[in-house]
């Protein structure tokens, strides 16, 4: 039986006064929720406070992303190893944003998985179609081909101990949602694509969905079977939006 995990992407939004308030209240709350790993990933300037803020909850930490490179000169690079320095659990690799708006390939994201992966942090690789792709009919070939580039750097046990988020690109910040029963052909989908490489991975995995995910359709959302929880974004900014989508998983 996989645990749900919902994982707050906090994107560069707040300060640091409303990351105290929104810290505080999501580690307030979680003391009452069962059965749920949580977790949040603020901007990188903002992990320090947070890391300190959930010292001894049941809320972890992760980064928003991570450079390839270990260490040198690489200007406004953020290094695995000091990502793990300030006890982030998670990092996310692979999101939307970085592939198309910074043009991060599927080498690349593998890249960044790879570091992760070999740092001994969970890495949380999103995956995903745009609306142009869905309306083409490819959205399998697309997360096929973004989850073959990380079985061609790591081999069949890839997603080992890993996170997948799938991230429909059409739904993400638009308020659009996949369907209950559109996430869910494409979750079972990409657990199937995994299963033959590695079946007993592929059963282990969690699968989380990440497009536009509330406290209104959460429950329904992580009721389906290959749906593990959830990389909310929009709603991860209020403390009682995500915690009743974290409440929703129990």
């Amino acid at each position: 039986m996989r645990t749900p995990l919902v994982a707050g992407n906090w994107k560069m939004n707040g300060s640091r006064a409303s990351v105290k308030e929104l810290i505080n209240g999501v580690v307030d709350g979680a003391k009452a929720i069962n059965g749920v790993e949580i977790a949040v990933c603020p901007p990188f300037i903002f992990i320090a406070d947070v890391a300190a803020a959930t010292q001894g909850s049941n809320v972890a930490v992760g980064s928003q992303d991570v450079s390839t490179e270990l260490k040198g000169a690489f200007t406004g690079e953020t290094s695995i190893e000091m990502i793990k320095d300030f006890g982030c659990k998670y990092a996310i690799v692979g999101h939307s944003e970085r592939r198309t708006l910074y043009g991060e390939s599927d080498e690349i994201v593998a890249e960044k998985f790879t570091v992760v992966k070999n740092a001994g942090v969970i890495p949380v690789f999103c995956i995903g179609e745009t609306l142009q792709e869905r309306e083409q009919g490819v959205t399998e070939e697309v997360c096929a081909r973004q989850i073959d580039a990380v079985f061609a750097a790591q081999g069949d046990n890839a997603f080992e101990g890993s996170v997948i988020a799938y991230e429909p690109v059409w739904a993400i910040g638009t308020g659009k949602t996949a369907s209950p029963e559109q996430a869910q052909a494409v979750h079972a989908f990409i657990r199937a694509h995994i299963a033959k490489r590695n079946a007993d991975i592929a059963e282990k995995v969690q699968i989380l969905y990440g497009g536009s995910m509330n406290p209104a359709n959460a429950r329904e959302l992580m009721g389906q079977t290959d749906i593990d929880g959830g990389l909310i974004g929009g709603a991860s900014l209020k403390a009682d939006d995500f915690l009743a989508v974290c409440a929703a998983g129990q």
